[in-house]
């Protein structure tokens, strides 16, 4: 791929036919110009975003991929769709989710800056899943014909490759394993801490910060109802854990939100006596 030439016609997408791909094709038809996010990012700028060396080839790395900004609630993928390329978070967050047999909508993960999408459409050349932006997003397309026709000329990029597709799938195994076997109210706290430590490694403030996800989500991705999930926050909130005011959570004991096996039953039942009282 020329360099030069990629970034003088921003309007095509390398290795990706449009009239193929209606829904990449309407994200890029709704890129806005002007709001400072940029269209292009290296394979260098790439491999900064996902934490990875780069690769030792100088003319590989200024090889160039396109951004798309997706709008708070817009689908980036749906399930069933055919299968053409990765999607690397630059910015914002997402959920992703598949239906269960019932019909019923259960989140998968909610990927942040760094994460990959759609690494599950590879195997059947459809994906399995589905990605809807929680905030507005910045995300860079990887066409994954291009990656891999550049990862056969060059074997560095090929295991960069390979290392970032395991990687997602190691993260999806260890968040399986952090919340086996604990109760719903540890679950919970162990998802703010590990919520809190993610926004750290960011660069934002592990202390305070925005939950993007509803309490609906929260639960389906931890297996939970909403009542579990509420009672839980205010029961963790009355505890001098942590205090939520709407969606907003600021961190108190980060320590006790790592190590909670169990929530006192005179906390659980707090928010019901507060309820009693005003009635």
């Amino acid at each position: 791929m020329n360099t030069r030439e990629s970034t003088s016609n921003h309007s095509s997408i390398d290795c990706v036919d449009a009239e193929q791909l209606p829904s990449v094709q309407k994200l890029l038809n709704e890129f806005p110009s002007g709001q400072g996010l940029r269209p292009w990012s290296s394979l260098r700028e790439i491999c900064a975003v996902l934490k990875m060396q780069p690769v030792n080839d100088p003319q590989l790395c200024d090889q160039v991929f396109q951004h798309v900004l997706v709008k708070s609630g817009q689908q980036v993928h749906a399930t069933g769709q055919q299968f053409e390329m990765l999607y690397l978070v630059n910015s914002g967050f997402l959920k992703t989710i598949a239906l269960s047999d019932a019909g019923q909508e259960v989140v998968l993960k909610f990927p942040m800056r760094g994460d990959l999408l759609g690494v599950d459409g590879i195997d059947g050349q459809r994906y399995a899943s589905e990605s809807i932006a929680l905030s507005d997003c910045d995300l860079i397309m990887l066409p994954f014909h291009k990656l891999t026709t550049l990862g056969r000329e060059c074997g560095d990029l090929e295991n960069l490759i390979y290392c970032a597709i395991s990687r997602e799938l190691v993260h999806r195994q260890m968040q399986i394993g952090m919340f086996s076997g604990l109760c719903a109210e540890a679950r919970v706290a162990r998802f703010l801490a590990a919520l809190a430590e993610r926004f750290g490694q960011l660069g934002y403030s592990s202390k305070s910060f925005n939950l993007r996800m509803s309490r609906q989500e929260m639960g389906s991705y931890l297996g939970l109802t909403l009542e579990t999930v509420s009672r839980t926050l205010s029961a963790l909130s009355a505890m001098g854990v942590i205090n939520v005011n709407r969606r907003t959570v600021d961190i108190i004991d980060a320590v006790c939100l790592k190590t909670m096996r169990r929530i006192p039953p005179s906390f659980l039942n707090a928010r019901n006596e507060m309820r009693a009282c005003l009635h």
